[in-house]
């Protein structure tokens, strides 16, 4: 016997891809939407995290920066304390300083040089005196360079000839002087210093 088949079996086998079609786009578009969900959530946390980790170091900053502020100021009052400290170490050195004024002029004055004027401004000292020559001075200016502890940087202002009556009828010639010396401090003074220890001793 012989079978025929008279349904629409084509239209049947479309309709069932049709099918099968929609069924997989719709499989797809589902995989795809949980895909881009998982890359979503996971780009989510990495900028979560990455802001608590901009936040955390937003604060240490913050922290830093008023350490740094705290610090800045203890450097002013340090440097503030040491001008301080400086200013009355300078006064309690200065305070001896017309005693060795004195001395260095009686140590270091030659024989005939006379002084009619000593000056002091700050830390500069300008002698007026008479010498019985120029000799006399250039062995003051020398006597002040070399020889003094105290006194620095001699320098000739001027120097005059001139005469001095001895009596009535006698006058000698001398030489009228300015000179300006400077003055050392005490913490500048190298025999104030405390000495180096010897060799061999600590």
């Amino acid at each position: 016997m012989i079978l025929i088949n008279l349904l629409p079996h084509r239209e049947a086998a479309r309709k069932r891809q049709k099918e099968r079609f929609f069924t997989q786009l719709a499989g797809s578009a589902l995989l795809g939407g949980l895909i881009c969900g998982a890359v979503f959530t996971w780009y989510q946390g990495q900028i979560s995290a990455q802001q608590d980790r901009n936040g955390f170091l937003q604060r240490e900053i913050a922290k830093l920066d008023l350490e740094i502020r705290d610090i800045a100021n203890l450097q002013r009052e340090i440097a503030s304390l040491r001008a301080r400290q400086t200013a009355v170490e300078d006064l309690q050195s200065d305070r001896n300083i017309p005693v060795h004024l004195l001395n260095e002029l009686v140590a270091q004055l030659p024989d005939g040089v006379f002084l009619s004027s000593v000056k002091q401004e700050g830390q500069s000292v300008l002698l007026t005196g008479v010498a019985q020559s120029q000799e006399r001075v250039s062995e003051l200016l020398r006597n002040f360079a070399n020889r003094s502890d105290w006194l620095t940087r001699p320098e000739l202002v001027e120097i005059v000839a001139g005469t001095v009556s001895l009596t009535a009828r006698e006058q000698r010639r001398v030489s009228n002087f300015t000179v300006r010396v400077a003055l050392r401090r005490g913490s500048e003074n190298p025999s104030t210093q405390p000495a180096a220890n010897p060799p061999g001793r600590v």
